[in-house]
């Protein structure tokens, strides 16, 4: 049986016609070269991608919606970029001294005991709990391509350290930078709410990767010797390695801070625009800074019902923390200095978008590179599909426990 064409003869014919119109027009001697997909596939992003902004420049007129453009990417950069940056230094520093002085391993110890119950992980898994927590997502892969460390595993539990790690992806920047802010309460009630949704999200990508393949249930390789194995080296005086931590895991959080500018400059600024509306007095658009089309408001307050009872989020623009921290959790959390500049925050808020970062954490642009680097890229439907209902879940949980500890204390 004979696979249907992607492109078919009448799109074929279509974009030849158009070609020749163009040749005919501008008198080109040359003949335009032509190949179906690659030049449907430019029609396609063309019209969409002029048809985006055209629709921007209608609503807010061309040189207002320019303006804003650059006008809201230039304060997110002096604004929250690089405050976040200031974090991600202070922050790399603390975990590498945390790192170097042993209470990494301290951690892991006292995690241990939890991983079988909560997780069905070897009790090493908390060291990978422990590492993405302190800097980032593919911290988990850098253990698990260790034959030192994987060989505790079985194989459907190793592909599951994808979600298992990705649950705690830049927490502790996370965290620091809600407490920062004046919303302690709120982050830590959050920070439970992931770990909630962690524990949904690896179970779920274990039993769907047993359902789909029982062969994974074996062990990575042999496994033989004390856990504890598993160390980090530390060599020179106190001195030196109080230094060299300090140093190096500074330059580490400036990693982190220069990896996040591209996802919180193009990211949060089409968000942005998609979330506010007009700043004039009269609802006019005056080419400043976070003004835009709320169309993501829009949507969202017509089954605003929803997000109140799931989340408990009272304005429809909130919804934009947990739809940009799919693809990056850096760019979603640029987006909470003007939700408190525009008053529509609070505690309860920031403990759902604390939850919903850390447990999402940009998993949409890390699980492919991060699945497909152990060898195991046909479960990334999988895995997103359980990473997905666990953010969710990780949410909701923070929401309704934040009103329980409300309605007690």
């Amino acid at each position: 049986m004979k696979t249907r064409p992607i492109f078919t003869h009448s799109y074929s014919k279509i974009v030849e016609k158009l070609f020749s119109r163009v040749e005919s027009l501008f008198h080109l001697k040359n003949p335009i070269k032509f190949t179906h997909k690659r030049s449907f596939e430019a029609i396609v992003f063309l019209v969409c991608f002029l048809g985006f902004f055209g629709v921007l420049a209608w609503k807010m007129t061309l040189p207002n919606m320019l303006n804003t453009f650059m006008q809201t990417a230039y304060h997110l950069l002096l604004e929250t970029v690089f405050y976040i940056m200031a974090i991600c230094v202070l922050m790399g520093a603390i975990s590498k001294l945390l790192t170097e002085f042993g209470v990494v391993r301290l951690m892991e110890n006292i995690l241990r005991v939890l991983m079988k119950p909560l997780y069905n992980l070897p009790g090493v898994a908390a060291l990978g709990a422990v590492m993405t927590f302190l800097s980032d997502n593919p911290a988990i892969i850098s253990l698990a391509q260790d034959k030192n460390f994987a060989r505790y595993f079985k194989k459907y539990q190793l592909v599951s350290l994808t979600n298992f790690g990705t649950a705690f992806g830049m927490g502790l920047v996370v965290i620091a930078f809600m407490t920062g802010l004046g919303f302690g309460k709120g982050a830590l009630v959050g920070l439970v709410g992931a770990c909630i949704g962690s524990i949904v999200s690896t179970r779920l990508m274990q039993r769907f990767t047993l359902k789909a393949y029982p062969e994974l249930d074996v062990a990575v390789c042999e496994a033989s010797g004390d856990e504890q194995q598993i160390s980090f080296k530390s060599e020179g005086s106190v001195f030196m390695r109080f230094l060299n931590s300090l140093l190096d895991g500074g330059k580490d959080g400036v990693g982190i801070g220069f990896a996040i500018i591209p996802g919180v400059l193009c990211i949060s600024t089409i968000v942005m625009m998609l979330t506010f509306g007009p700043s004039g007095e009269n609802g006019q658009y005056m080419g400043v800074a976070y003004e835009g089309v709320p169309v993501i408001t829009w949507l969202a307050e017509k089954v605003q019902f929803i997000f109140d009872w799931l989340f408990g989020f009272k304005n429809g623009a909130l919804i934009s923390f947990p739809i940009t921290a799919l693809g990056a959790v850096g760019a979603a959390i640029g987006l909470v200095p003007r939700f408190i500049a525009e008053g529509i925050i609070d505690n309860n808020a920031i403990a759902v978008f604390t939850a919903m970062g850390m447990c999402w954490s940009g998993f949409l642009s890390t699980h492919t590179a991060m699945l497909d680097s152990l060898g195991y890229r046909k479960l990334i439907g999988k895995a997103i599909g359980a990473h997905t209902i666990g953010g969710l879940i990780a949410g909701i949980s923070a929401h309704w426990l934040f009103v329980l500890l409300a309605l007690v204390f």
